[in-house]
């Protein structure tokens, strides 16, 4: 992270994307959990705000998703420009419009981004079988999908799409195969995964992202990593990457130079089994602190 870093913790509590909103008490409930307490003292870390979206019946789901969005892309872009390292912890996974559109208008302009994630969070409200807006995000920064969502950085996409990867995804439909095909976005499922070993995945993967000239982020969805080490997320998928590989992952990608941002999401502390999950946020956060 550079000698002098100091690292800001947001919070996104959002779960009007998924679902289950359960997701909106994850970054509250993570704030005030003894693995939290554990790191807060660490004095190159601090917690900034915990934004919310609005609790109005009279504006629609995505309305509501749209103005935390912006909320939590001017945080961000702040962040960046007090020279601090952003960090975001949600919230379900549409809170990443946020995020990296914050980030995007921070540089001015695109940026790479590994998503790391059961799911390939790429429908378009056309093409989306269950509605919910936390599997659109990564459509949504790459230009295509609400208009409220897609121009909250800069106009159109947030990301470069041939410095885009996805990591783990084991459960999507066709349309977004074909999307993020079109798109030139490389995917290394789970499949791959399986075959090549998650290192040789992990190594090309970076090798994409970290060429963007920008620089480059990366989203954790909780949901990539197998359910016995991480339980308490909002929409558990068996056969998921071991925690240890995870973390050593993240402790290796945290000290690349280009490392413009990182964020962790849809932790469900209702799911949560005696903290684990909390304890992996935790973990997560000393290494980004440590790199």
């Amino acid at each position: 992270m550079g000698e002098g870093r100091r690292v800001r913790v947001t919070g996104a509590a959002s779960g009007i994307g998924a679902q289950d909103v359960a997701c909106a008490d994850g970054p509250v409930a993570f704030h005030h959990s003894q693995a939290w307490q554990a790191l807060a003292r660490h004095p190159a870390l601090d917690w900034g705000r915990t934004l919310f979206a609005p609790d109005s019946e009279r504006l629609s789901r995505t309305a509501r998703i749209a103005a935390l969005c912006r909320a939590l892309a001017d945080e961000v872009e702040t962040t960046l420009s007090q020279g601090l390292f952003p960090l975001v912890i949600g919230g379900d996974h549409s809170v990443a419009v946020g995020t990296w559109s914050g980030v995007a208008r921070g540089l001015g302009q695109p940026l790479g981004l590994l998503w790391i994630d059961a799911h390939l969070d790429s429908h378009t409200p056309e093409s989306s079988y269950s509605g919910a807006v936390h599997g659109m995000p990564l459509a949504c920064l790459l230009g295509q999908g609400d208009r409220r969502l897609v121009s909250i950085g800069l106009p159109g996409g947030q990301l470069s799409p041939r410095h885009c990867v996805v990591l783990g995804a084991r459960s999507y439909e066709p349309e977004e195969i074909d999307f993020l095909s079109r798109q030139g976005v490389r995917i290394f499922d789970g499949e791959e995964i399986a075959r090549r070993g998650f290192a040789a995945c992990l190594d090309e993967a970076a090798g994409i992202v970290a060429s963007a000239p920008a620089g480059f982020g990366v989203s954790l969805d909780l949901d990539a990593i197998d359910p016995r080490f991480a339980p308490g997320v909002g929409s558990p998928e068996p056969d998921g990457l071991p925690a240890a590989d995870v973390r050593t992952a993240w402790r290796w990608l945290a000290g690349l130079p280009g490392l413009r941002a990182l964020e962790i999401v849809e932790y469900n502390p209702d799911r949560d089994r005696h903290g684990m999950t909390a304890q992996l946020i935790a973990d997560l956060i000393g290494e980004t602190v440590a790199g």
